[in-house]
């Protein structure tokens, strides 16, 4: 029973920045917008975390810096869309590129380091007594992240606002049919300029995680294809916050059973590649079978 207990914690931490991630692009694309750029805010975020809290010394502070970057950073990724009409694919693209190369250069000026920050403090894990002792469940409860539960309250919040507010119903005809919408007098562009920011936010939420919460610094490229995950979970969850939490949890196990196949004889290489291989597998099986918002990539005047 520990031995599952142990796994299914393992499986909640893994699951935070992928959930997100998966979140960010149920967000952005229920809306119209192609959101290939995930893996660039997280990272952006994930460094914006550590110099916040290396600069104030608060913790908090660099939670709330990595949210603020997200937020400019998804500001900035509609205003190319939106306003200048930029291939919203290569748009991602080049984000992902931008936060590779200039998280690189600021750690060289800040911390006069190779790729590799300095330790700053970090979000402290927690343990609630009684439900912790619970078999199973308890898993949830017992020395896990924070953001654990904002994760959950994250996607509870979206899928209220997505399926029990008149601004859900709204952005996901948006995602359908733009220029229907358009013409009933409600602005597309706002609404998606809105969106991506939130997604923005919690790319950045999902970034600071990996270095304030799983580490307590900031390593080059440390997402390591999360961001990518993420939105192989948002395909496979249908484009849904619950499907994205679920299609989530699946990618976690895959990267949880990593640390369990080492004990095998199988090359250390191929237990790297697992949960990226899945990730193809499963969009080269499912991508093709899940209907997406019909007017992903396009826009409006």
């Amino acid at each position: 029973m520990a031995e599952v207990n142990n796994f299914l914690a393992l499986v909640l931490q893994l699951s935070v920045p992928i959930v997100l991630g998966a979140l960010c692009g149920t967000i952005a694309e229920r809306g119209g917008i192609i959101l290939l750029g995930v893996e660039g805010m997280m990272l952006l975020g994930a460094f914006a975390g550590v110099a916040g809290s290396f600069f104030t010394g608060s913790v908090f502070v660099g939670v709330l810096v990595s949210i603020l970057v997200g937020v400019i950073v998804g500001w900035i990724y509609a205003l190319f869309c939106l306003k200048w009409k930029a291939h919203q694919s290569v748009v991602g693209v080049g984000i992902n590129l931008f936060a590779s190369g200039i998280t690189a250069v600021l750690v060289k000026a800040v911390w006069h380091k190779e790729g590799m920050s300095d330790s700053v403090n970090a979000v402290s894990n927690l343990t609630v007594p009684v439900l912790s002792d619970i078999p199973v469940i308890g898993a949830l409860f017992k020395n896990q992240s924070p953001y654990l539960y904002v994760m959950f309250v994250i996607v509870a919040a979206v899928w209220v606002l997505f399926y029990r507010t008149k601004y859900g119903l709204r952005y996901r005809a948006i995602g359908d049919q733009p220029h229907a919408v358009q013409t009933a007098g409600i602005n597309v562009n706002r609404y998606r300029y809105i969106a991506m920011m939130a997604s923005g936010a919690i790319a950045g939420l999902a970034g600071s995680y990996l270095s304030l919460s799983q580490n307590n610094l900031f390593i080059s490229n440390m997402t390591a294809g999360r961001g990518f995950m993420g939105l192989a979970a948002n395909i496979f969850g249908g484009w849904q916050p619950l499907g994205s939490l679920g299609a989530g949890l699946v990618f976690s196990i895959a990267q949880a059973a990593r640390f369990y196949l080492t004990e095998f004889s199988i090359p250390s290489q191929l237990v790297q590649m697992l949960p990226y291989i899945i990730t193809l597998l499963i969009l080269f099986f499912v991508g093709k079978r899940v209907k997406g918002p019909e007017a992903l990539g396009k826009l409006v005047d």
